[in-house]
């Protein structure tokens, strides 16, 4: 399954993030975590050092590597040159599978306690007036459009905060997409901008609470949510610990915590996929990015990359 977690900026989107990883992983499970927040903190909250954190490597900047494996021998792709973000996969593309070894995860990705973890890649100063943050967050997603994730296996992104998630059609690539919610009027806000937006591309969202510490706030997002709530997290030693620190085991968070973490796994293990969707809502957005800036900096049309009878498919990379 892939999952994002998103929220307003503060809301304990990260730490929420890191404490699902930590919790699905535990149970034995493998799970890819992607940092794709233009805060980069989704290292540390899974126990890295500062040190560590910023020496790891980056997919923003192994873009012209990740374009030139997936390519394959597409016949549709002449180059990696011509391939932009949303460049959707077909026959003869390179499908990966999130935890084989390719110079794609060699590159990018590295081992964090039982965790396969790779970043996007801090927004720096060299960025600064050149760039925007979704050059960076480009290379997770054309890494996505080409990931066949298969039974029992975990894809997990930190996103960018707030609306910014709509910058690109990234959002539209996951089954279940955590939408992090502190008991205020404007995080709240943030749900239902989210919600709109999302609404007519069939995303499946869900609230969590955090920052919970009492019955009044519990009210007040069953109030403001009703049935998209699915939980809450209490405010916790644990992870105050965690923010000092001390990382502790997983299981030694609050029993009630522990419980939403439980809930939410269970609702994105009934979750089904349709991939005819998910490839579908991929070249949707590969055309619109073509049409709005791909084509003019290509100088071609990038509606000819698509495949119209390609389907995503476990079935592609069996074995």
């Amino acid at each position: 399954m892939k999952i994002a977690f998103v929220g307003k900026g503060g809301s304990g989107k990260t730490t929420l993030s890191s404490l699902f990883v930590s919790y699905v992983a535990a149970a034995g499970k493998p799970v890819l975590a992607i940092d794709a927040d233009i805060n980069q903190h989704l290292a540390v909250a899974l126990g890295a050092t500062e040190e560590q954190a910023l020496a790891w490597p980056t997919l923003g900047d192994n873009m012209p590597l990740i374009k030139e494996y997936l390519r394959g021998d597409n016949p549709r792709i002449p180059s990696a040159d011509a391939m932009i973000k949303t460049t959707p996969p077909g026959r003869g593309s390179r499908l990966v599978r999130p935890f084989e070894d390719n110079p794609i995860f060699d590159a990018c990705f590295r081992p964090l306690g039982a965790v396969r973890l790779g970043v996007t890649g801090q927004f720096d100063e060299d960025d600064l007036g050149v760039a925007c943050y979704h050059s960076k967050v480009g290379a997770a997603e054309l890494l996505l459009n080409h990931l066949v994730d298969g039974t029992d296996e975990y894809v997990v992104m930190d996103m960018t905060a707030g609306a910014d998630a709509f910058a690109s059609g990234l959002f539209t690539r996951f089954d279940v997409t955590f939408l992090v919610c502190e008991p205020t009027l404007r995080s709240v806000g943030v749900y239902r901008q989210y919600a709109d937006h999302a609404r007519d591309f069939g995303v499946h969202l869900v609230a969590v609470g955090n920052k919970v510490t009492d019955g009044d706030d519990v009210d007040f997002l069953t109030e403001q949510l009703g049935s998209a709530l699915l939980g809450w997290m209490t405010t916790s030693s644990h992870v105050r610990a965690a923010e000092r620190g001390t990382t502790r085991p997983i299981g030694e968070l609050e029993p009630r915590n522990l419980a939403t973490l439980a809930a939410m796994q269970d609702l994105v293990d009934t979750t089904p996929r349709d991939w005819n969707r998910y490839q579908r809502q991929g070249v949707e957005f590969h055309l619109r990015n073509a049409r709005a800036w791909g084509n003019g900096r290509a100088g071609t049309d990038l509606a000819e990359q698509v495949d119209p009878d390609f389907v995503l498919d476990p079935a592609l990379v069996a074995g």
